[in-house]
């Protein structure tokens, strides 16, 4: 079992892919610990599995590649990554040489320290600042705030985990930046640290602006995950008792304009507003109420448990 599983996605980076493995391999030297360089292939379109290949049979003891039959994705190629893994730590890495593979043996002291986890911090970006670096600091300022993890850089690939802190949830989407935030949920200890980043040599970016929209929209799944996926009923409930609530309160008003002031009811837009208000609160905590038997059956057919162990003592095996 090796000590280190270091997972690179890799999407059209036939040209960075000789000079990554050479600073992988310059990089790892020094832990003096069993390491393993899991490749996969996101589908390139380029000459890179057969650089991969190339790669894997040059070097039998470290190198495992995994080839996917279309491209799926980043977050895709993360979480095949992650369960071909069987190392204790795991370490992501973008293969495009931005991230410097020179700084993976600072994360791992980092670790030593007690910590699950250690993100990556771009400090000093070598990236367009219209298009990539002012984007991605508001979306950073945004997912802290929503989901109270406070990181300068969820868009950095390079980070170090316990194994232990990954399980408990599958990646989706673009979910794989998220995924500080979902071991945060069950007790996960992180830190970040600066890393060097440098600008690209080769090749072309595969992220734009559209990046940040599907951030965006990922957090809102992200959001109900962490705070309703337990209990939906407060989500639903709350709401459908305050659009109740609005709507009895309207059709209060109406019934008292029309008791006191002879007004009719029947001629205002309120009426209407009302009544809808009051069906669709009814309706939303009816979801609640069937949000919160999914949830159960989903638990319980599964076996997931709803909270998380860290340690026990005096307990025989």
């Amino acid at each position: 079992m090796p000590y280190l599983s270091l997972i690179i996605p890799v999407y059209n980076e036939e040209q960075n892919l000789p000079l990554l493995y050479e600073a992988v391999v310059s990089a790892l030297k020094p832990i003096k610990k069993d390491w393993e360089l899991i490749l996969v292939d996101d589908g390139s379109r380029d000459k890179s599995i057969e650089v991969l290949k190339q790669i894997a049979s040059k070097d039998k003891t470290h190198v495992r590649v995994v080839q996917f039959r279309r491209n799926f994705g980043q977050t895709a190629a993360i979480a095949a990554g992650i369960d071909y893994a069987s190392g204790e730590i795991i370490v992501l890495l973008d293969a495009d040489l931005q991230n410097d593979p020179a700084d993976i043996p600072m994360l791992l002291a980092k670790l030593d320290e007690g910590y699950d986890i250690v993100s990556g911090w771009r400090k000093d970006r070598k990236d367009n600042g219209l298009t990539r670096t002012l984007p991605s600091n508001a979306a950073n300022w945004l997912i802290s705030q929503v989901t109270g993890v406070h990181l300068h850089d969820f868009g950095c690939t390079l980070k170090a985990y316990r194994r232990d802190a990954l399980a408990g949830f599958r990646l989706y989407g673009e979910m794989h930046r998220f995924i500080p935030v979902f071991a945060h949920s069950v007790g996960a200890r992180i830190t970040e640290l600066p890393v060097h980043h440098h600008a690209r040599q080769f090749g072309k970016s595969k992220v734009g602006l559209e990046r940040t929209i599907k951030v965006l929209l990922d957090l809102f799944t992200v959001k109900f995950l962490l705070t309703y996926s337990n209990k939906p009923i407060y989500l639903f409930g709350g709401t459908g008792i305050t659009l109740s609530v609005l709507g009895m309160l309207d059709l209060f008003y109406l019934f008292i304009r029309r008791t006191f002031w002879q007004v009719p009811a029947s001629t205002s837009p309120l009426l209407l507003i009302g009544v809808m208000f009051v069906i669709l609160g009814f309706q939303s905590i009816l979801l609640g109420l069937i949000a919160e038997l999914l949830a159960r059956t989903y638990h319980e057919s599964q076996s997931k448990p709803t909270y998380t162990v860290r340690e026990i003592f005096n307990f025989k095996k």
